[in-house]
């Protein structure tokens, strides 16, 4: 743990023997397998996650990684875990992140209408939800338009707009593709997430605060599933 302590992470791929990685990369060679963004001894799922989660995240912030270095070391090989992990990014994206920019644009009764949806666990209750979810991205469409002549400047920059698509592409795509694909939902995530990180406009710290701190437990509670069998 000494090793770890002096551990900075880094956005982006780096040459090995740089002395810099990202969290991914700090885990191979923590592990001692081969030096690569996707170490083999980690879940592919936390791996997608985690990689998004530490470009999107400010350098000081990002930082706060660093204890998950072991923990994500051994989480490969369980495919049952991986699962749950993927439904549970899922469901975070559409229950809390969506939800929340929601709110931020006044559209109360469509966050509210996503928030009271059941955990998005598995392909049906994610099918069951995309009208919910549908009508919750046309709503905020409209009210994109109609809001802009009073926003300020910096919310009527290109990066609102591209947090906010992001978002409602991430959260429809989730649950359309929920019966193909694991990685993708972490990767969805991480889109919408970077992309919220790039809104500077102090009237949205609050919610991205928030949201970070949302994300980090997430991810803490993602790395901890194992199925029976792995236990």
């Amino acid at each position: 743990m000494e090793e770890i302590a002096t551990v900075r992470l880094d956005t982006g791929h780096h040459e090995e023997g740089s002395g810099k990685g990202c969290l991914l990369e700090w885990v191979a060679i923590f592990a001692g397998v081969p030096y690569s963004d996707s170490p083999s001894c980690t879940s592919p799922v936390l791996g997608a996650f985690g990689r998004a989660f530490n470009d999107g995240l400010p350098d000081e912030t990002r930082q706060r990684l660093v204890p998950f270095i072991p923990r994500l070391v051994g989480t490969a090989g369980d495919p049952a875990a991986d699962e749950v992990r993927a439904w549970m990014a899922t469901d975070w994206l559409i229950r809390t992140f969506t939800v929340a920019w929601l709110r931020k644009a006044g559209l109360t009764a469509r966050a509210d209408a996503l928030a009271a949806l059941p955990a998005l666990s598995s392909s049906e209750l994610a099918r069951a939800a995309q009208p919910i979810i549908d009508g919750a991205r046309k709503e905020a469409a409209a009210a994109r338009d109609a809001a802009w002549d009073a926003a300020e400047d910096a919310a009527r920059d290109a990066t609102w707009a591209a947090a906010r698509d992001a978002a409602w592409d991430a959260a429809r795509d989730a649950a359309r593709d929920a019966a193909k694909s694991k990685k993708g939902y972490a990767a969805q995530y991480g889109a919408a997430y970077k992309a919220a990180r790039s809104v500077l406009n102090e009237a949205f710290r609050e919610t991205t605060a928030g949201l970070t701190e949302s994300a980090f437990d997430l991810f803490s509670r993602m790395i901890d599933v194992r199925s029976e069998v792995a236990a």
